[in-house]
């Protein structure tokens, strides 16, 4: 694709977040600068009755801020760019998203308000608490984050000590925009580590679960592995060789407390590049060339297989293989292998003055980032 043609592609959709409906009615597009999880492909609208989501909202968002980084030639078309893009960011209203409370809620439905759950424990949510910290217009308190960590678990798990969460892309989607390497906030510096180092743990705990395999399920293996949030063969409940096993759809499946019903996610582990590339390319080349994930699929991988499950007779596999392809997990595909090969990504935003701002106010220091200022 010329830069041009991405140009005019990128304009049109930072134009069509722009100009879309915002207000509290039930059919409009977003709300205070946030916007509803699924929208319509046809009217760009609300999609049955999602909620306004503040997690996809912030990737978004991030997204917006990586393209005018990206985007910075002396031209109408890329000065537009860089024009809707702060004007995106700058209209999120964080401090409306929290409702009162030290944590940031996870979003909000004309017909029920604010929903109950709030981003609490260790997930993708740092992004979403740097973007809102960084904020020139409606920014979330720094007290924000630190009720937020504060609800972070520590945890030793197969020799490996780090912060915990279970499903691998917890581990991945901040880190598709932040470079992390060597810069630590408070949390961080008390351990020792980085984020990015506790990613690389991560990974490598995943690995050491499969070839574990306490749940004895098909296929798992050193180069087989991959436990995230993701679909799967269920729900259904099997006798197969003798054990009965219980199979899930949609669920946050996660190491090493599951659940775990024996699908794996294969764009989890391309996700894992940057931080494990010694373990993440041998589990690539078995998914390709062993497992065959790629050979009936026109995007690569589709988004989870199960080698315990039969799947339906007849089916190219021999084990249940999702029909499905999803956008979020393809994104985090292309950006961490750029990131892997280039750094074009975290280049991009380490030199975005919202995400400094942000980080700076998280307590993030070191490392490319520097010392703080003083306040």
């Amino acid at each position: 694709m010329s830069r041009r043609a991405a140009a005019a592609l990128t304009l049109s959709t930072l134009r069509f977040f722009w100009t879309s409906p915002q207000g509290p009615e039930p059919d409009g597009t977003g709300y205070r600068g946030f916007y509803y999880h699924f929208l319509d492909m046809q009217t760009g609208r609300r999609a049955w009755r999602c909620e306004l989501s503040t997690i996809d909202s912030a990737l978004l968002l991030a997204g917006a801020l990586a393209a005018a980084a990206y985007f910075d030639a002396v031209v109408a078309e890329e000065q537009e760019i860089r024009m809707l893009a702060d004007a995106l960011y700058r209209r999120a209203d964080w401090k409306w998203a929290q409702n009162q409370g030290a944590t940031v809620t996870h979003g909000w439905t004309p017909e029920g308000g604010f929903i109950k759950y709030r981003w609490e424990g260790y997930d993708e949510a740092l992004l979403l608490y740097i973007l809102g910290l960084g904020s020139p217009t409606h920014p979330l308190p720094e007290s924000s984050y630190a009720a937020w960590t504060s609800t972070y678990r520590w945890e030793s798990c197969y020799g490996y000590d780090y912060l915990y969460a279970g499903p691998l892309f917890t581990h991945q989607l901040s880190h598709a925009w932040i470079d992390f390497r060597g810069i630590q906030d408070a949390f961080m510096r008390e351990k020792g580590i980085d984020y990015f180092e506790n990613s690389r743990r991560a990974t490598y705990l995943q690995q050491c679960y499969a070839t574990m395999n306490p749940r004895k399920f098909e296929g798992y293996g050193e180069c087989c592995w991959g436990i995230t949030a993701s679909e799967g063969p269920g729900p259904a409940t099997l006798k197969l060789n003798g054990i009965v096993r219980e199979f899930y759809d949609y669920v946050g499946r996660g190491v090493p407390y599951g659940p775990d019903d024996g699908t794996l996610a294969p764009w989890a582990v391309a996700a894992s590049l940057p931080f494990a590339p010694e373990i993440v390319l041998e589990a690539l080349d078995f998914c390709i060339h062993q497992a065959k994930l790629k050979e009936f699929n026109r995007y690569g991988f589709k988004a989870a297989f199960n080698p315990t499950h039969p799947g339906e007779p007849g089916n190219p596999y021999g084990w249940w293989v999702s029909p499905w392809h999803f956008g979020i997990n393809q994104g985090p595909i292309v950006l961490m292998i750029e990131n892997y090969l280039t750094d074009l990504v975290w280049r991009l935003m380490r030199g975005c003055p919202y995400i400094i701002t942000g980080l700076r106010r998280a307590g993030f220091e070191g490392g490319w980032l520097g010392q703080s200022p003083p306040a």
